[in-house]
């Protein structure tokens, strides 16, 4: 039997992206049950299915994984392509997926994400330079290292998929990453995967108020190329 991934609307979940294009982009087969944001309180819908009343959940059998990185070290166990071979790859791999779990705060709240929507952003504070500095700083650092045009070297990883949603931020927001950070951005949404869920972002029809709110909060919006 495979895999149930149960995720959440394609414009706004991040980490709902990263397990799913994980998944997608590695070919690992998996059921996609999308539940939509419905509410600006979900916890009670949500906790018939998941632990913490939040997705991404990952239904395997009569076994339940939650969390974006507790579903990427469940996989891993049972996938060896989720990390790179080669070993200094791999480390450098996992400590950057860490840094993005557990980091970059400033950003996720400044620049929420919005898959189908162009914003012309406030004037950043100095938290969110330091988080875009540091952004730029390690991706140049990964591609440099293991050769690109992945992060962690030749192959997709679990540390592109815990970026990927960073990647629609940057286009979102015109974020200023430097020329060598935006080639793996180009790389990324370029990906079949990520375009599969582009396209299903596009053409959901609903709005959540408090990430419409969010949203509107993070500067002028400039395009809205989502279905009416």
């Amino acid at each position: 039997m495979p895999y149930t991934l149960v995720t959440a609307n394609r414009n706004y979940s991040s980490w709902s992206l990263r397990p799913w294009v994980l998944m997608k982009a590695l070919a690992i087969p998996f059921s996609d049950r999308m539940e939509p944001f419905a509410a600006a309180e979900n916890y009670v819908a949500f906790r018939e299915f998941s632990p913490t009343g939040q997705v991404p959940v990952l239904i395997d059998g009569d076994r339940t994984v939650w969390d974006s990185l507790g579903i990427t070290l469940y996989l891993a166990d049972r996938h060896a392509e989720v990390w790179p071979r080669q070993e200094a790859a791999r480390a450098w791999a996992q400590s950057a997926v860490a840094e993005m779990h557990g980091g970059f705060a400033t950003l996720r709240n400044d620049c929420p994400m919005n898959v189908g929507v162009r914003v012309e952003p406030h004037l950043p504070s100095p938290a969110l330079n330091r988080n875009i500095a540091r952004l730029t700083e390690l991706w140049e650092e990964g591609l440099s290292r293991f050769g690109g045009p992945f992060l962690a070297g030749p192959a997709f990883t679990a540390v592109d998929a815990f970026y990927a949603p960073v990647a629609f931020r940057v286009r979102t927001y015109g974020l200023n990453i430097g020329q060598t950070a935006l080639g793996w951005v180009g790389h990324m949404l370029a990906l079949p995967a990520m375009r599969e869920w582009e396209s299903a972002a596009l053409a959901e029809t609903w709005r959540e108020e408090s990430h419409e709110a969010e949203l509107g909060a993070a500067g002028r919006i400039v395009a809205d190329h989502r279905a009416a």
